[in-house]
């Protein structure tokens, strides 16, 4: 057990001596205290990147102002391209789908993320499934034929498809995605 003797000055606490250790404690206490020298370096040569965080952290949580103007050679609105989620019940099932919309120009990629794992009410019951969701990016406004395609060839009653539009992005690769998914 620690005994701390506080020192006091008028009222105030002016410092505070350990009562009860010997020199190998204090030694110990200069080690730690070297030991956090030495490490203060990199804790400082990381700084300039701490300082950036509070920036970044309120770009995060506030949406982009509607007013700010496009980059210089932008003809991109915000919204144009979407991205699509769907869930298969297997990879085989996802790779065929995949492959007919990208065929049909429905979409310009999509990617395929195995084995995620779905809890789900289904009819009264909790259900657990391993599945593949695909990640499907295309033009807006191709979102509702895509959907339909989806929900004719896709096996399940009710099939899930999610269309999140894209505010901001890679510019070169929203074009593509456009130019990917025009018919020509």
């Amino acid at each position: 057990m620690v005994r701390v003797r506080a020192v006091l000055s008028r009222g105030r606490h002016t410092g505070c001596m350990l009562v009860g250790r010997g020199p190998l404690f204090w030694l110990g206490g200069v080690a730690a205290l070297f030991l956090a020298f030495l490490c203060m370096h990199s804790l400082l040569s990381t700084y300039p990147y701490l300082r950036l965080l509070p920036r970044a952290l309120s770009m995060a949580t506030r949406p982009p102002e509607a007013s700010a103007p496009a980059p210089t050679g932008s003809d991109y609105i915000a919204g144009a391209v979407s991205v699509v989620f769907v869930t298969c019940p297997n990879d085989k099932i996802a790779k065929t789908i995949a492959r007919a919309v990208v065929e049909k120009r429905l979409v310009a990629c999509v990617n395929l993320v195995p084995q995620i794992t779905s809890i789900y009410e289904w009819k009264g019951k909790i259900e657990e499934d391993s599945e593949v969701m695909m990640m499907m990016k295309t033009q807006t406004a191709l979102a509702p034929p895509l959907t339909e395609f989806i929900r004719s060839v896709h096996p399940y009653e009710v099939v899930e498809v999610i269309t999140l539009p894209v505010q901001q992005g890679n510019l070169p690769y929203l074009q593509w995605v456009k130019d990917s998914t025009t018919h020509q």
